[in-house]
This record gives structure tokens, sequence and C-alpha cells, in this order.
């Protein structure tokens, strides 16, 4: 399986998961989706470090030799990211429990991902659960792992959208600045876009001004 690498997406949430979420763009109905198959889920999945590259050509094997496993590793992931929007974007939204549905959803993938788990414990190291014992799952499983550690373990206040209604794409991040001050997924990217609209704007409205001021 050849491996595809997608540059235009950029790597800014902080957290696999929240990167996962950011797989569409913009972050709205109808944006565009860039896992369009096992090849770019992948590819993907390489580039944010959940897999490396042995584990990537077991996959791949695994896809091959079992029929319908890599679709259904693609669907379980992109049900995994769904479930994740859906609940954090009702706590941006407001900040009680999030929708019942959503949360079924990832608990379901949560639970699928601690059956292909095992316990594995050292004479010499604690004992540590090792997530995704079955290749073709891999990638689903500890996504859906990441997912509910994501959810347990940090603040909601700490995530924050990417700005839509000031021209930014909707992506989900992690604002770990000092004073909880980050606006955009990227001040390289829609911060300097967004600026750039704002004076052009401004400019606009100089000239049609002066146009529009009387003679004397």
């Amino acid at each position: 399986m050849a491996e595809v690498r997608n540059p235009e997406l950029r790597i800014v949430g902080g957290h696999p998961v929240l990167d996962l979420v950011n797989t569409v763009t913009p972050r709205r109905p109808g944006g565009r989706e860039h896992i369009t198959s096992p090849t770019a889920l992948l590819a993907w999945s390489r580039r944010v470090g959940l897999v490396g590259a042995g584990e990537a050509r077991t996959i791949s094997a695994a896809w091959r030799t079992r029929s319908g496993s890599a679709g259904q590793a693609l669907h379980a992931t992109l049900d995994v990211r769904e479930s994740v929007y859906g609940i954090l974007a009702a706590r941006l939204a407001d900040p009680t429990p999030g929708p019942v549905a959503a949360l079924e959803h990832l608990t379901l993938r949560w639970a699928a991902a601690t059956a292909r788990s095992t316990l594995v414990a050292g004479a010499d190291r604690p004992a540590e659960v090792v997530v995704g014992t079955d290749p073709a799952f891999v990638v689903p499983d500890r996504l859906a792992f990441a997912a509910v550690e994501l959810l347990r373990a940090v603040d909601p206040r700490h995530v924050k959208e990417c700005p839509v209604d000031e021209g930014g794409c909707g992506w989900l991040f992690l604002d770990q600045s000092r004073n909880s001050s980050r606006r955009w997924c990227a001040m390289a990217d829609c911060g300097a876009q967004a600026k750039a609209r704002k004076l052009t704007e401004r400019r606009r409205a100089a000239r049609a001004s002066t146009v529009r001021a009387p003679r004397r």
C-alpha cells in the first residue's frame, strides 16, 4: 500500500486527537475531508506519531490479507473523530456534559479497543496497557484510548476553536499559552490571514470615505 502524504494539512492541535478532529477544513459541515482512504489514514497516523514505520507496514499487510478490515478501520477512526468533535464542540458552546449520542459512540469504540488490548507486567518496570493487539485496528484503537484520556485529563477551558466568524478555520487546539490568550490555530496562518483581511477592509473603508467626502 503506497504511502500518501498531505503537505497541506497542518498539525497544530497540540494533541493527536485534536489533530484528528482537524482533518476537515474548515471544521464545519461541508468542509474538505482530508482522510479520504485507508492509505491517507495510515500516512496521517505516521505523520502525527501514532504509529512507527514498522507498525505501518504491519498494519498495511493486515489490511491486505483481511478483506474489508481497512474500510472498517477507516470507519471506526472517523466515528471516533466525529464523536470527539461533537463532545468538544458542545462543551465550547455550553460547558455542561456533552451530547449523549456522541459519548455513547465514543464509549463503544473505547470498549472495543479495550477488548483488543492487553496488560503487560515486567519484572523491572510497572505494568502497562498495550493498546492495539490486532494490527488491523491499531489506529482506531489507539485513537479511542487517546480520546478518552484527553477528555478525562485536559481542562476543557484549554480547548479552543479557531474563530470561524473572524475568518478562522474552526479547528480545535490546546491553548497552552501562559495567560490562555491564544486565539488562532496558527498565528502564521489563520491569524495572519484575518489581520490581512481587516487591514484590507480598513483601507477600502478609508478610500470609500475619501471618495464620498464633499469637495469644498
